[in-house]
């Protein structure tokens, strides 16, 4: 399923984001950026020693990444020449700025891909693993963030790519960008 949005492709995929054939995949990153579960651990296994020494270089420089933000690294052995990892939120009922997080995250990654010339980039479904924030509300927010940065000018990749892990997280998103 796609939409464009201007000059903005934006497409829905089910399968695996080690295997997207992009400029730069996003992953779902932890604060100290070390290999975790989900996402993040199926993409560092699948990049290999590079991406874990780039981080290990961007943790001596500035001890990781805040939640909300995004660092770059090499793509190691994936198809993708970088990964850009960013740090979603914990869902703590939604009252504790999770939303402006999860949004921020959108924003850094796709400010980070401009920066090094990406043209496509693929998300995962960010902070919706172990980190508890519904489905329905993180689909809403990542595609409405979006959309309002393509529509108010502001330079972003021309094919932004979804990669959906299973059925459900496939069908929350397809809900969203037929609603948006």
């Amino acid at each position: 399923m796609q939409k464009q949005i201007e000059q903005t492709t934006i497409e829905l995929i089910q399968g695996d984001i080690t295997k997207a054939e992009v400029d730069a995949v996003v992953n779902a990153a932890n604060e100290k950026l070390i290999g975790g579960g989900g996402v993040d651990g199926a993409i560092r296994r699948a990049g290999g020693d590079a991406v874990t020494k780039a981080c290990d270089v961007i943790r001596a420089q500035q001890g990781g990444c805040p939640t909300g933000k995004a660092v770059i690294t090499t793509g190691g052995n994936l198809p993708a020449q970088y990964i850009i990892h960013t740090v979603g939120p914990v869902w703590h009922g939604g009252n504790s700025g999770e939303a402006a997080l999860l949004a921020s995250c959108y924003r850094e990654s796709l400010q980070l891909a401009v920066e090094n010339d990406v043209k496509s980039i693929a998300f995962p479904s960010i902070s919706t693993g172990v980190y508890g924030y519904p489905t329905e509300k993180a689909a809403t927010e990542a595609l409405q963030t979006i959309r309002d940065l393509v529509v108010s000018g502001v330079t972003v990749p021309t094919n932004i790519q979804f990669v959906l892990f299973d059925d459900a997280t496939y069908s929350c998103y397809a809900d969203s960008l037929t609603n948006l």
